[in-house]
């Protein structure tokens, strides 16, 4: 049950799911732009479906939670958001850690190096994580 504030703490309340909101559109904006930066670059990884692909893919729902989670302040929103940031983190560190092979008609994303965008683009993941999961457990009651 989502947690709601006495109504002495409703401004304050307000502000923090805003900041918390705002954040969270940064982290999706941060990796929507990662990843469709680099999708050219991993073309060639893949056959049926490609790596560049993959990201841009990614990107594409990135960019739409960030839209969402701005424009759309609902249940719906946040937890897309949330599972769009999860999804691509989970992705990320498996492909990192764990050599899976192609999978289907996935390709081998195996890359075991944490470059400059792997680490901004899992920091903002995480940020995204974290700020919807805020957002989704301080949702407070609509009022009729």
């Amino acid at each position: 049950m989502p947690l709601e504030p006495p109504p002495s703490a409703r401004p304050a309340h307000r502000l923090l799911r805003g900041v918390a909101r705002i954040l969270a559109a940064a982290g999706l904006a941060v990796n929507a732009y990662v990843h469709a930066r680099l999708a050219d670059q991993y073309d060639a990884v893949g056959d049926t479906i490609t790596q560049g692909t993959l990201f841009r893919t990614e990107a594409a729902l990135a960019a739409l939670a960030t839209l969402l989670v701005l424009a759309w302040h609902r249940r719906p929103a946040d937890t897309f958001a949330w599972l769009v940031a999860a999804g691509g983190l989970a992705a990320l560190l498996i492909y990192q850690y764990v050599d899976v092979g192609a999978l289907g008609p996935l390709p081998n994303m195996y890359e075991p190096v944490w470059s400059s965008d792997k680490k901004l683009t899992a920091a903002a993941q995480t940020l995204t994580i974290v700020t919807t999961t805020l957002l989704l457990l301080t949702r407070g009651r609509r009022r009729r």
